[in-house]
């Protein structure tokens, strides 16, 4: 049994790695909104896996009852966490299985590295995972000299373009069929060069690059969707069969796997493989699903090793309001329903985990204080879009509000002058407190229009609000407020009528 303590933590240790944004959501966004390619193949694609996913999920009368499950058990894995890494641990390594502890990125790629080099091995190949996306494996494996191939087709597209991840589910979400042939043609060292864009031919090229690397490696490195704790049984679910030969093929097998991707029980699991699949690819089941529990004597990897990584997930836990975003099961429903990603792709989110579940698990995992994640939270519209499609019911625009009010709160504690927000409060604060001070302000009406000048909009405004012009024009204000016409025109009729606005005067007595 591992001595680690897996209580909750007297201080948050928050994330680090490919989570951290390089430049703020609002300027990402506006480079990615310029490129009409991107915007052409996020709408096509965002559009076919979300009509695909309603058809499925329609064939299921107890769907919202499923949902309800899922939510329940994540809930109950949240609140019993520690014991049950502890349970898991223990049937994990009674099975044959080494655990390794990683509190952060830099700890995660270290124990990867040692692992690989005992085997003396230069080459992994790897099925696609968040996790070591997360951490930013391959790029600390590269600077170790070792080679990590990637065997899912749309990682590998990302690889060999020397580009980084857009979408959870599909990688490569942001490149069409005829971007794919080219980098085939200028990356794969043994290609037909009148390789053509039809998606056939492409698979058979990148299985015909990939087939050596699968029979040769002696090192696997894989992620993990599930983890059951009454078993120590370890589950990834893929469409390609790539996960089924790195996981069965090699002789070593490194699993890197957050925390919270724990269950109780193999009964729990069945909710699951109804959920992810219609929620993630609107399959009524995953083409591959592959479990495995420890060693077994001559058949598959003989050296099994497990990762299991905090990196902010006990940060996240212990904000009593995010927590929920730690349910993900990492389906990708909430980005492909999502207004806000549909037009500016993953790349504007900066993390690896990008769209709506980017803009609250990245700021729980390194802390809304984190330079430029702070912006995540503000990079959607609440529609609530994200919440009806969650298979496990996180409410992500509840989440989102309070990591704003965390934000202005950690800005407001920064300094003792007060903010400009909170100046702008205050004065609506005093404006709204009553009629009379309402209408005081409204005399002001007629400096908004000067203001517009002859093209009768605002186009730019100055400070916090100069956020609200960068996107549209505000109309010239009218020339007097509704109050204003209202008390007008009704004194005016009153002269001519002698009828009261008064209510009162309307009323009998009693």
């Amino acid at each position: 049994m591992s001595g680690t303590f897996l209580g909750m933590p007297t201080l948050p240790v928050f994330g680090h790695g490919n989570l951290n944004a390089t430049e703020p959501f609002p300027t990402a966004a506006r480079s990615e909104l310029a490129n009409p390619q991107l915007r052409a193949n996020l709408g096509h694609a965002t559009h076919t896996i979300r009509d695909k996913r309603l058809r499925v999920v329609a064939e299921l009368p107890d769907w919202e009852e499923l949902r309800d499950a899922g939510s329940a058990i994540k809930e109950n894995v949240m609140a019993n966490l520690p014991a049950l890494l502890e349970q898991f641990e223990a049937n994990f390594t009674a099975r044959g299985g080494v655990i390794h502890w990683a509190r952060d990125a830099g700890e995660a790629n270290a124990i990867v590295t040692d692992l690989i080099r005992a085997t003396g091995e230069t080459e992994v190949v790897k099925v696609k995972s968040m996790a070591t996306q997360e951490i930013g494996l391959n790029e600390h494996l590269e600077e170790q000299g070792i080679a990590a191939f990637e065997t899912d087709l749309a990682e590998l597209i990302v690889q060999l373009d020397h580009d980084k991840p857009s979408h959870i589910l599909v990688p490569a979400i942001h490149k069409n069929r005829s971007q794919v042939r080219e980098i085939f043609l200028r990356e794969m060292p043994v290609v037909d060069p009148e390789l053509t864009d039809e998606p056939a031919k492409l698979a058979e090229a990148a299985r015909k690059h990939l087939r050596a690397k699968f029979l040769s490696a002696k090192v696997a490195v894989s992620g993990a969707n599930f983890g059951l704790a009454d078993s120590g049984t370890l589950a990834v679910v893929e469409s390609e069969g790539n996960g089924r030969m790195c996981l069965t093929l090699p002789e070593t097998l490194i699993t890197v796997m957050g925390i919270e991707k724990l269950l109780p029980s193999w009964a729990d699991l069945e909710v699951f493989m109804q959920l992810l699949p219609r929620s993630s690819t609107g399959e009524r089941m995953n083409p591959y699903t592959s479990v495995w529990t420890g060693v077994t004597p001559g058949d598959g990897p003989q050296n099994v090793h497990l990762v299991l990584l905090d990196n902010g997930r006990s940060a996240a836990l212990a904000d009593e309001m995010g927590r929920s975003a730690l349910h993900c099961i990492r389906c990708s429903a909430c980005m492909n329903v999502c207004p806000v990603y549909e037009r500016t792709g993953g790349h504007a989110y900066g993390s690896t985990y990008p769209g709506p579940i980017g803009a609250i698990l990245s700021p729980l995992l390194t802390g809304i204080k984190s330079e430029e994640n702070n912006s995540l939270p503000y990079a959607s519209s609440l529609c609530g879009a994200c919440y009806d499609a969650c298979p496990v019911k996180i409410n992500i625009p509840e989440i989102l509000v309070h990591l704003r009010a965390e934000d202005v709160d950690s800005k407001r504690s920064a300094t003792k002058v007060p903010t400009q927000m909170d100046l702008m409060m205050k004065g609506a604060s005093w404006a709204f407190s009553s009629g009379r001070n309402l209408g005081l302000l409204e005399k002001g009406l007629p400096l908004g229009k000067l203001a517009a000048g002859k093209k009768r909009k605002i186009t730019k405004l100055p400070g916090i609000v100069a956020g609200w012009t960068q996107s549209r024009d505000i109309p010239a204000p009218p020339s007097q407020s509704f109050r204003q016409w209202w008390a007008k025109e009704h004194q005016e009729a009153n002269h001519d009528g002698g009828t009261s606005t008064n209510p009162a005067a309307t009323k009998g007595d009693a």
